[in-house]
């Protein structure tokens, strides 16, 4: 395994410390604490190695099919985990939460179908916007910065469903001629 794929497993290893900090604080959402910001720290640390494992991969020139099914494959779940824990102390609404795994659960689906004939899908520019848009929306949440946090994560939400109906109308040709 190569470098740039251990740092897209070191970004799923960082999930479960993120939700042990979240459980063992009992004032969790009421107010910004040791915890809450121990887990911003790890969650901008974990987001951080989504640039890092891409970067490495296309300098050295080690972009693995393997890597490009895990790499979205850890966002998603690092994403999601920290949607669940803002649900959860009703800092976003439910509806968002659905919108954003709707989106990637399609997606995902979508990448499956097409990867069965060696093809790979790769992420738009859109795509990594609405990335890097929901990321910070749940970084500012996670520090108690709500407002700015919620008016980004409508953005994100607004990026989430437009770049979904892009990349199904852009794949749609893939996921149609696959066997």
């Amino acid at each position: 395994m190569n470098l740039p794929n251990k740092i897209t497993f070191a970004r799923v290893f960082f999930i479960p410390f993120i939700l042990v900090l979240f459980y063992l604080d009992r004032d969790r959402g009421e107010e910004l604490n040791a915890y809450s910001i121990a887990i911003g720290v790890l969650f901008i640390l974990a987001s951080f190695t989504d640039f890092v494992d891409g970067y490495l991969a296309r300098k050295h020139g080690i972009v693995t099919t393997f890597g490009k099914f895990l790499d979205p494959l850890a966002d998603k779940l690092l994403v999601m985990a920290a949607l669940l824990m803002l649900l959860d102390i009703s800092f976003i609404p439910m509806w968002v939460v659905f919108v954003i795994l709707a989106r990637e659960l399609i997606v995902t689906g979508l990448r499956l179908v097409v990867v069965g004939d060696g093809a790979v899908i790769a992420a738009s520019r859109l795509g990594k916007y609405k990335t890097a848009t929901t990321l910070v929306a749940i970084i500012l949440l996670l520090f108690h910065v709500r407002f700015a946090g919620e008016i980004m994560l409508y953005i994100a939400t607004a990026l989430t469903v437009i770049s979904g109906i892009e990349y199904i109308i852009k794949n749609i040709p893939a996921v149609a001629s696959t066997k």
